[in-house]
């Protein structure tokens, strides 16, 4: 990714571009897994929705880590669920080991 315009607009042609499709689709994946897992532990009330959009976004966009990206989405589903439980086990807005 390329943050600042380069220098000479000119008619270089021999600049290459990078293609971000596919590559950024799998790290998308593959982060919506690893914020799933590590919301099952800390800050799920932010991390499980984050896992489960990244998620989405992955498999619309057609990754080749399917199962990664599923895995992220069961473990951003799991996240809430059991926020779910513990805010009802506790009568709390929140919860705390």
């Amino acid at each position: 990714m390329q943050l600042t315009a380069p220098a000479d607009r000119g008619t270089d042609t021999t600049r290459t571009t990078r293609r971000v499709g596919i590559h950024d689709t799998d790290g998308m994946a593959v982060a919506s897994f690893v914020l799933g897992l590590l919301g099952l532990l800390v800050l799920n009330v932010f991390l499980g929705p984050i896992a489960i959009a990244l998620a989405g976004i992955a498999l619309w966009r057609g990754t080749t880590r399917r199962g990664r990206a599923l895995l992220g989405l069961g473990l951003g589903v799991a996240d809430l669920l059991i926020l779910v439980a513990f805010m009802s086990a506790d009568n709390t807005m929140s919860w705390s080991l």
